[in-house]
């Protein structure tokens, strides 16, 4: 773990080899523009999420982000769920209150504010690339907007599709593609899904919840067909900012 000045309000994200996250510059700095001098914000990188009871009992925290690949694997050691949590099955936040830990997840509100503007009345199919944690948030955003969806992954199962099996008429019918997966992450700026990338045109829209860089791979195979792309940043500060607001409810 990093060395941070432990201050008397600590928070953090957990996580493991969360090294380049945004979440610490963005609390960080936004602690300073509040002129808040006794809160910190530290990255808790664990190898294990055994390592999770330790550290809470350890250390004096008022709240917690949750990034890869803890966003399923946290909830047995919480003492309750939000919600809209329950429903997700992920957590990306934890409040820490006088009755225990309790878990929310703020990725859904976030995608959900980051998308609404870019959809138009044909972006009614969506592929889901990934099935870990961040993809169960965007899978409840879509159920809440009536945007039907297919999870993509390597390996074949039950009602999703295999990146082998992705054809023109697929994507032609699934208007909407949102990758959860790392691929594309600095520094591996070059890697992408395996998708056939011929077939994207005007009408898609690709969303990336990577931040970093700006513009994926995967977004540039959508942007040279002349299709909407967004990157993760707004939803990530969005999530970050309800979570501050869940901290100090």
């Amino acid at each position: 773990m990093e060395k941070t000045e432990k201050k008397e309000n600590r928070y953090g994200l957990l996580g493991k080899d969360i090294s380049y996250s945004f979440s610490q510059g963005y609390f960080t700095q936004k602690f300073a523009d509040l002129k808040l001098k006794d809160h910190s914000y530290e990255n808790f990188d664990i190898p294990e999420i055994s390592g999770f009871e330790a550290l809470v009992s350890q250390t004096h925290l008022k709240g917690l982000n949750v990034t890869i690949p803890y966003k399923e694997l946290v909830i047995p050691y919480l003492d309750d769920l939000d919600s809209g949590a329950k429903k997700i099955g992920a957590v990306n936040t934890i409040k820490f209150t006088e009755k225990g830990l309790k878990g929310y997840n703020t990725d859904a509100y976030g995608f959900q504010k980051s998308i609404e503007p870019f959809l138009k009345p044909h972006h009614n199919k969506a592929l889901i690339l990934g099935t870990g944690g961040a993809s169960k948030a965007i899978r409840f955003v879509l159920e809440e907007l009536g945007i039907e969806y297919t999870y993509v992954s390597r390996n074949k199962k039950e009602h999703q599709f295999t990146y082998k099996e992705l054809d023109k008429e697929i994507i032609a019918a699934h208007t909407i593609i949102i990758n959860c997966t790392p691929l594309g992450t600095y520094p591996n700026i070059n890697d992408k899904p395996s998708l056939p990338y011929q077939h994207l045109d005007s009408e898609h829209l690709l969303f990336d919840l990577i931040y970093n860089p700006k513009k994926t791979a995967f977004l540039g195979e959508g942007e040279s067909k002349g299709s909407e792309t967004c990157n993760g940043l707004k939803m990530l500060k969005l999530q970050a900012e309800r979570s501050w607001e869940i901290w100090n409810s």
